[in-house]
């Protein structure tokens, strides 16, 4: 009896190990993060690879990190010469009321008072002030009304899924005293999915990298040494000298009202690699919200990236397929030309998986027909392109839908053949037609 026991324990044993084996990699990430939030995403800021995502798709309540679109309008508006950074601004009723309520995250205006928009941007980029906020929409736009119209047409224009601003804030509309903007409702909330925040990121630090020289001040003094001064400290508490400070962090923006919970999107680099983190309602271990938790999911998050992902070389330049490393060439003086592909793929992943890519070749059929070219055909003319597939199929593609394309080119030049080569050509291409049936005659014969 003692000897079937063990015999069954070790077979439950071995079958248990092999279970373990045969894991696929992503899923014993996404285990062993077990990111306590309601959606979370990862992405290589460079390349917008996704790295990591749970829920990713889900529209969610996104709060303050909507003022990452009224910073990229600011700075468009800036750009084009609409609004200076010392222009002032008068305060309106609806700011100066919005300011005095300090349940709110604020900087207090005066009734009467002016402030510069580079004042109220720094409020809004490092305390998440609303009614600096609010006063940056007034002046791009007129109205908080027509600046939203503005937000949401631009997260149009950038491809924001499943987004919609009602507010230039991310407040409740509830907590706008009966001031929201003209064509929403009270109980309106800004809406984005954890996909579409990490895409505005991304968009966000391409076009205006310059944000991350405010967003990274840890602390600052509102109207330093004026009756005014307010402490403003960051409320990204992962920048260095805060409480949950992490080597890199220079940004970005975070979010918390009743309808979102805690929210983060924030950006770390190291060296030559940055990374773009997203959490969305974090919670803690017994299910509540916190302040805390959403800085320890980034943690975790941006722990995976730097840990375990680098950018490697996938593909050699001059790389060819087996099988497929010409292509016919009709009516040219050489019948075929090599084709490679034109340049080195580097993409992030983790150094373990780089055998698991497999490079597929996608011929462009408006330049090749049948894998057939016709001559003349000039060097590194493009061909088609290259795909990356991974062999366990555990990726989660890219924010704009797939990677940079990779073009597949020609090697070398092929020159139209002349009408004698030609003929040459098509007259030995006739007789030895004429000789294999004559053989086939004979062959038959016998």
């Amino acid at each position: 009896m003692k000897k079937v026991f063990n015999n069954t324990l070790l077979t439950a044993l071995l079958a248990a190990l092999t279970l373990t084996i045969f894991v696929p990699k992503q899923v014993q990430a996404e285990e062993t993060l077990n990111i306590m939030a309601e959606a979370a995403i990862l992405v290589d800021a460079e390349s917008g690879k996704i790295l990591y995502e749970k829920n990713a798709g889900t529209p969610l309540g996104v709060a303050s990190m909507t003022k990452m679109m009224t910073e990229y309008l600011l700075f468009e508006a800036i750009e084009e010469g609409k609004v200076t950074w010392d222009q002032e601004y008068q305060v309106t009723d609806y700011a100066y009321q919005i300011s005095q309520d300090m349940r709110l995250s604020n900087v207090p205006f005066r009734e009467d008072g002016a402030y510069t928009i580079k004042e109220m941007y720094e409020a809004m980029a490092i305390f998440s002030a609303n009614a600096a906020t609010i006063g940056i929409a007034e002046t791009i736009a007129g109205t908080e009304s027509e600046f939203v119209r503005l937000m949401n047409e631009k997260a149009e224009e950038m491809g924001l899924e499943e987004t919609v601003f009602v507010n230039s804030t991310g407040l409740s509309n509830s907590s706008l005293m009966g001031m929201h903007p003209e064509g929403t409702k009270e109980e309106d909330e800004n809406i984005m999915p954890a996909r579409s925040v990490a895409k505005l990121t991304k968009i966000l630090l391409d076009d205006y990298p310059e944000v991350l020289e405010t967003t990274k001040i840890p602390v600052m003094n509102f109207r330093e040494g004026t009756a005014d001064e307010t402490r403003m400290e960051n409320w990204n508490s992962m920048l260095p000298g805060l409480i949950y400070e992490y080597e890199g962090v220079d940004g970005l923006k975070t979010g918390s009202t009743d309808f979102a919970g805690y929210s983060f999107a924030g950006t770390a680099k190291r060296d030559n690699t940055r990374f773009i983190a997203v959490v969305m309602g974090a919670v803690d271990n017994e299910g509540a919200g916190s302040y805390k938790a959403r800085f320890e999911a980034t943690r975790a998050l941006f722990d995976f990236g730097f840990g375990q992902f680098t950018t490697e070389e996938i593909i050699p330049a001059g790389y060819q397929f087996e099988g497929q490393e010409t292509l016919a060439v009709e009516k040219g003086v050489e019948e075929e030309v090599a084709i490679a592909v034109k340049e080195p793929v580097s993409m992030m992943i983790r150094t373990a998986d780089k055998e698991l890519y497999q490079p597929e070749l996608l011929l462009d059929d408006t330049v090749v027909q049948d894998s057939r070219l016709e001559a003349g055909v000039e060097k590194d003319l493009a061909v088609g392109t290259l795909e990356l597939t991974k062999a366990d199929g555990t990726e989660y593609g890219y924010l704009s839908g797939s990677e940079n394309d990779v073009e597949v080119v020609t090697t070398e030049a092929v020159e139209r053949a002349g009408w004698v080569s030609l003929s040459m050509r098509t007259a030995g291409g006739f007789l030895s037609s004429l000789w294999d049936d004559a053989g086939s005659f004979v062959k038959g014969l016998f």
